[in-house]
């Protein structure tokens, strides 16, 4: 029977021992605020998005104002609907590029960099407002460069993590460890409601000034790995069930990360315009989707470390999924309780397997005995799958602003489908995993 080990023998000295502990909690609770920052600065244009793009027909028009088009005409130039929907695609078309690239770079650096570039960039797109800036180059170039930063960063702080833990609790430490998307998502909706209807370059400029100190505290803090403070890194082992699937898990995140990501951008709208909320009334309630998240996230660590069945769980949340996203759209603006429960129940599911996927599964298959210790390959495994992921991050939002104008039930029926997929991507290796629960079994006698 394979022994888990946590700790190297070398820790066996309590004075060592107490030192890991500290550096790697340490590292812990900074890589999980430099994530935070990340999605926080990446969340204010999913709120903005209705201020940038108006129902102009609900406005009052102003009587001096001489104006050629009533539908348009309190839209911000250049923004119209096409034109957020591509915005809000550019930030997840490079992670193959970033992550192999952050393997060869020392990683403070790395985070460092990529933190400070994005916050200017996020700053940058918001002082159009400031500055007057109607040109679609600007705030084309912007967000473009804005997206190449942040994709510096889940690659690196994936690594890092992984550097720091071994297997045996990886799920439920990197199960709470990833609530950080959410909690992300969350503040960043909230910080971006207070200024969306007053002044909505401040919904840009505060993210981007806290993602920036972050990246000053990631250069004179970060501890990327043990060897760097003479502690001996954990050992990895890998469970004989636990077969290693980077293609099946990189597909199903990139039907996954579909899902999720247009809850991301287009949920705020979408209760908006079903639920008749304002703005930023309808950005705080889509934050609920994001606190099932962190619970969706903490239950599939903790499942999968009991069971140590990753794709399984996995696909059992998947699968459960997508009646849930359907009964959500016919039932879930019924009533306040019935929104909040269902926006956590979906939350929940849809972001659970997500999360799994792009820490323990890829710390897992990151830190394989076949790649022979070389933990720097963490990092080019993280890129794989999460960019593989991120091809449905992108395609997601740009798929539902093509078929939203025809109904919302459509746009529905496209991410059940995506969930269902993503489920049957899964099917080889959750039949592993239950054949190797069956092996283990005890044999009956007779």
């Amino acid at each position: 029977m394979e022994q888990e080990l946590n700790h190297p023998p070398s820790l066996k000295n309590p004075f060592i021992s107490c030192l890991f502990c500290r550096y790697r909690g340490f590292t812990l609770f900074l890589t999980f605020l430099f994530y935070t920052a990340y999605h926080l600065s990446r969340k204010p244009i999913s709120i903005v998005k209705s201020e940038l793009h108006r129902n102009c027909s609900t406005v009052i028009r102003p009587a001096d104002l001489n104006i050629t088009d009533n539908a348009t005409w309190c839209d911000w130039a250049p923004f119209g609907e096409s034109v957020t929907e591509l915005f809000e695609t550019q930030d997840h078309l490079v992670s193959y590029f970033f992550g192999i690239f952050g393997e060869r770079l020392p990683l403070r650096y790395y985070l460092s960099a990529g933190m400070l570039l994005s916050g200017l960039f996020t700053c940058l797109f918001g002082f159009g407002y400031y500055w007057n800036i109607h040109s679609i180059w600007y705030y084309g170039f912007v967000q473009a460069m804005n997206g190449l930063m942040q994709t510096t960063g889940w690659p690196a702080v994936v690594a890092c993590v992984g550097n720091w833990f071994g297997k045996g609790k990886r799920g439920f430490i990197m199960g709470v460890w990833n609530s950080h998307t959410s909690v992300g998502n969350i503040l960043g909706s909230l910080i971006a409601g207070v200024f969306v209807s007053s002044a909505w370059g401040m919904s840009f400029i505060v993210p981007g000034i806290i993602i920036a100190s972050t990246g000053i505290l990631c250069f004179f803090f970060l501890v990327e790995k043990p060897e760097d403070v003479n502690c001996t890194p954990p050992q990895h082992h890998v469970s004989y069930i636990h077969v290693p699937g980077v293609v099946e898990f990189s597909l199903c995140l990139l039907f996954a990360k579909l899902v999720s990501y247009t809850f991301l951008y287009w949920l705020p709208l979408y209760i908006s315009n079903v639920a008749h909320f304002e703005a930023k009334e309808a950005g705080d309630m889509s934050t609920l989707f994001d606190v099932g998240g962190i619970m969706g996230g903490i239950m599939a660590g903790l499942v999968s470390d009991y069971t140590g069945g990753r794709a399984t769980t996995c696909g059992v949340m998947l699968l459960a999924a997508a009646p849930m996203l359907f009964l959500y759209n016919y039932i879930g603006q019924r009533s306040i309780g019935t929104t909040i429960g269902m926006l956590l129940l979906c939350g929940g599911l849809v972001n659970g397997p997500y999360a799994l996927i792009t820490t323990a599964v890829s710390a897992d298959l990151g830190t394989h005995e076949s790649l022979r210790g070389n933990a720097r390959a963490l990092s080019t495994v993280t890129a794989i799958i999460d960019g593989t992921g991120s091809i449905g991050a992108a395609l997601g939002p740009l798929l539902a602003g093509l078929i939203s104008p025809s109904g919302w039930n459509n746009v529905f029926y496209m991410l059940i489908s995506a969930d269902v997929l993503a489920c049957l991507f899964l099917s080889r290796l959750v039949y592993k995993e239950v054949k190797g629960w069956c092996g283990r079994a005890p044999r009956q006698r007779g």
